[in-house]
Formats: structure tokens, sequence, C-alpha cells
């Protein structure tokens, strides 16, 4: 698998633990992590600093997020994103959501967005399944 530029969005260190030590069994090694979503927008809205410092990685092409964070949470980051989306014409990010909720409203509402592909619930997949969602991903 090619190994591409991804972002974690989690207020969990243990939570995003566990994701980038999956995605690096799949052959991802450049992860950038953020807790919580406003940190990570400004790490977005610097693209001429990143895509400097991380030329093959910057922008993230795939963001995972978690719904429920201090600060900013996932919703609030995607009204966000969406915007920034229209602003930044290179910014082509999917969103997977990652989040404890199997909540089918949150299920909804986050595919409600343009930007979000997936929704994977924290602690119901395996390495595997991130591999093969990933391979999935950027092969489209």
């Amino acid at each position: 698998m090619k190994d591409v530029g991804i972002l974690v969005i989690d207020d969990s260190e243990i939570d995003r633990y566990i994701l980038v030590r999956q995605l690096k069994q799949a052959g991802i090694s450049n992860v950038f992590e953020y807790s919580d979503g406003s940190h990570a927008l400004a790490f977005l809205q610097e693209y001429e600093k990143n895509k400097q410092a991380y030329p093959d990685k910057f922008p993230p092409i795939v963001i995972f997020l978690d719904i429920n964070m201090p600060l900013v949470g996932g919703f609030e980051f995607l009204e966000s994103f969406e915007k920034l989306k229209d602003n930044y014409d290179f910014l082509k990010s999917i969103i997977v959501m990652y989040s404890s909720s199997d909540n089918p409203s949150d299920h909804d509402k986050a595919y409600s967005y343009d930007s979000v592909v997936d929704f994977l619930v924290k602690g119901q997949f395996t390495p595997d399944t991130v591999r093969e969602k990933l391979e999935k991903l950027l092969a489209d």
C-alpha cells in the first residue's frame, strides 16, 4: 500500500495509540495526530508551511475523526472543514469517522457531510479491517 499522510483527531491518547499502531501495521508511517479539532484545523490551514515540511505527505489524504472531544468536537470540525475546503481547493482529504458511538443518528449526521466516506466504531474492527478500508479508499 502506498504510504500517504494520515491525520488522526481524537482526544483519547489510548485510542490514538491503537489506531496509529494499526495504521503502521497497514504500512502507513506518516501519521499526524491531534487531540482536538481546533488544533487540527489550524494544522490544515498552515498549508505552505506544512507542504514544505512534509512535501509528499501534506495535506493528509485521509482524516480519522472522533465525534466527542472537548473544545472543537467532530461535528464542529466537519462544519469548519467543509468551509475550509471551499476556500482551499487543494484540500481533498476524505474523512473516516472514528468513534465509540454506534448511534444511528450520529452515523446519519456524519454521512450528511460530503467529506465523510466511512464510519468506524472503536473496538469493532481489526488491523486487517483498517488495511482493507485504506486500500479501498486509496484506490478510488
